[in-house]
């Protein structure tokens, strides 16, 4: 910062005012005697008793001035006797004082051995400005706007305290307390202060600074209090004191703030090598940890357990390895930061120690990437091995499957001999077929683990699920209608009152009805075969007789159907018995027609065979004599 212009002299009024105070007695400014003599008393001098006669000689002049100036005018006389020696002596006074660059008008040795007041008040006035205030700097301010800037940066914590000047601001002596407690909070509690007491503070202030400051109270309590508005240069001389009394805390602050400053780098400097040193630690200490996670993996042969193992690398990929790749990024940043740091501040660059350099970390890096490489090539080889096994896996089941369908189907086509052998045979086959049940639910499992392995390819089977439970449900239903078969036969065989022709009739009845293969008909199912052969009954009259042909059970046997037909029909079956049943479907008609025969609930198939088998009428009819006639003896 530029040091501050002095002020050269000082005005009349000011002067005036000082004369005043002098000549008259009256407290209301500085008193110039106290100040001098405040300045005498560092190095013990006499005291001034009269500004005008003590100064006359030289003496004291030149004692103040090098106080003040603090150096040494040189050789003078010491014990002046005559006027010319006085003249000397405030001459060699003057000349130093302009020698300091302090301008000295209208005023000469001559004033000041002739006692004029007037001329001496502003001389001193002058050098007090110049060796008191005109020092003070603050951003190139001149010595007035300096102290003022001072004083408000320093009293600007404190919200009661506006100092815009040297002469209202300071009249609650708020602003002296506060210059007073920000340098020294140990001499006054300012926040306990009663801040409408405007002599209390002021005097307080005044007696803390001159007690332990060492601050001379050039003013009174009544100088700042009790007049309209103080004098400024009065005030501002005061307040000079301030600024000097605080300048060496001040410089121990800013030396205090320097340190602070240093310390404060070092210690940021301390902690960013800290977290270098601790993130790389942490990074290579991660990565070497998942590579021996991976090294120790046993993958296995299930597909769900090495698919896992590939769902958490993926998810490892995506985010803890994104994580380190940021980490790593910002440790290279934080490196080249600490040394640009450094360097800023002209300090010795850092070096990493061994094992925690960029360099080290690289070559972890490097082998976390191999390692990585080959655990990912190790678990997609190995997927591609459980697929391929689950394949063969699957192709080899469903193929034993299908084989073993073909040669149970091929047995019991072959199925000859006598009729009781034929059905052990094939109940026997039908327990083999049930066996393959439980198989085809292992091929079922088979076939989901490749499902899950999203392996739907397969070159080793043609075979599906849904081809095998199609081939094992149509070998069951072949078996169980065999078996039905060969049971009808046995109990044909045992009907002697049945002609061949009767029992095919009434088994391909009995099958029509029978829905649900069980080689059995419901009640309803076996009222629609009566129907289908022209035999009817009520409601009543048919559960009646449905209870006695089942002993009251829920369904008839192909037996019990053939022992019931065999009782209503054995005198109806002759040729004359047959064409008057056709005669009574047609309505004495000599033929039938398809609905006259679909409305007596003869079944499609029954009438597709007339159809094809009966002589037709030129209208296309069936006619039944004929028929009746070509197929009896």
């Amino acid at each position: 910062m530029l040091a501050l212009r002095h002020l050269n002299g000082c005005s009349l009024t000011f002067i005036s005012y000082l004369i005043r105070s002098t000549h008259h007695g009256q407290d209301l400014g500085i008193d110039p005697t106290k100040e001098l003599n405040n300045k005498l008393d560092i190095k013990g001098m006499p005291h001034i008793e009269n500004l005008a006669d003590d100064l006359a000689s030289g003496v004291t002049l030149i004692q103040l001035l090098e106080i003040i100036g603090d150096a040494t005018i040189g050789r003078y006389n010491k014990k002046p006797q005559m006027r010319i020696q006085f003249v000397e002596n405030v001459n060699l006074a003057l000349e130093f004082i302009k020698q300091r660059g302090v301008g000295l008008t209208n005023i000469g040795a001559e004033d000041i051995v002739d006692k004029n007041l007037k001329l001496i008040l502003g001389m001193l006035w002058t050098v007090i400005l110049r060796f008191t205030i005109a020092d003070i700097s603050q951003e190139g301010k001149n010595a007035k706007e300096g102290l003022l800037l001072w004083c408000q940066r320093k009293t600007a914590p404190y919200h009661e305290v506006d100092v815009r000047d040297f002469t209202y601001s300071w009249t609650d002596g708020l602003a002296f307390c506060a210059l007073i407690h920000r340098h020294r909070p140990d001499l006054l509690d300012y926040d306990a202060l009663d801040k409408t007491d405007r002599h209390g503070n002021t005097a307080l202030a005044f007696n803390v600074a001159e007690q332990h400051l060492g601050i001379p109270q050039l003013l009174d309590v009544e100088d700042i209090c009790d007049i309209s508005k103080p004098d400024e240069r009065s005030v501002m001389t005061y307040v000079a004191e301030y600024f000097h009394a605080f300048s060496a805390l001040d410089k121990v602050e800013t030396a205090g703030r320097r340190v602070a400053k240093f310390a404060e780098v070092m210690a940021s400097v301390w902690q960013m090598r800290h977290d270098y040193e601790q993130r790389v630690l942490a990074l290579m200490d991660g990565v070497q940890l998942a590579q021996r996670g991976w090294q120790s993996t046993q993958l296995t042969d299930q597909y769900a357990a090495t698919k896992q193992k590939g769902l958490e690398f993926s998810d490892y990929k995506n985010t803890q390895k994104r994580e380190w790749v940021a980490e790593k990024r910002d440790i290279d940043s934080l490196l080249g930061n600490i040394q640009t740091k450094l360097k800023t501040y002209n300090l010795r660059p850092y070096s990493p120690h061994e094992g925690l350099t960029l360099k080290d970390l690289e070559n972890v890096w490097g082998e976390l990437l191999q390692n990585e490489a080959f655990y990912h090539r190790s678990i997609n080889s190995k997927m591609r091995e459980i697929k391929e096994n689950l394949r063969k896996a699957y192709a080899q089941a469903a193929n034993d499957f299908q084989q073993q369908l073909d040669s149970i189907s091929s047995e019991q086509s072959s199925l000859d001999g006598d009729l009781d052998n034929q059905l052990r045979k094939v109940q026997d086959l039908q327990t083999t077929a049930e066996q393959l049940v439980n198989k085809l639910q292992k091929v079922q499992m088979l076939n989901q683990d490749c499902i899950d392995a999203n392996t739907e390819e397969n070159d080793y089977t043609v075979y599906s699920v849904e081809d095998l439970t199609f081939g094992l449900d149509l070998l069951q239903q072949a078996l169980q209608k065999k078996n039905a078969f060969i049971q009808n036969q046995v109990v044909s065989r045992n009907m002697t009152n049945l002609t061949p022709g009767q029992l095919e009739e009434f088994e391909q009845a009995f099958r029509h009805f029978d829905k649900d293969n069980t080689n059995t008909l419901s009640a309803t199912e076996f009222n629609a075969a009566l129907a289908s052969l022209g035999i009817f009954y009520d409601d009543d009259e048919f559960d009646q007789v449905f209870s006695r042909v089942t002993g009251r059970q829920e369904h008839a046997s192909f037996e019990q159907f053939i022992q019931f037909m065999v009782s209503v029909t054995e005198d109806k079956s002759t040729p004359e018995q047959i064409r008057e049943s056709f005669r009574a479907i047609a309505g004495d008609k000599p033929y039938v027609t398809e609905m006259d025969l679909k409305m007596c609930l003869v079944p499609e198939e029954m009438i597709e065979h007339l159809k094809l088998t009966m002589p037709s009428s030129q209208t296309g009819d069936m006619v039944y004599d004929q028929y009746i006639d070509s197929v009896f003896r």
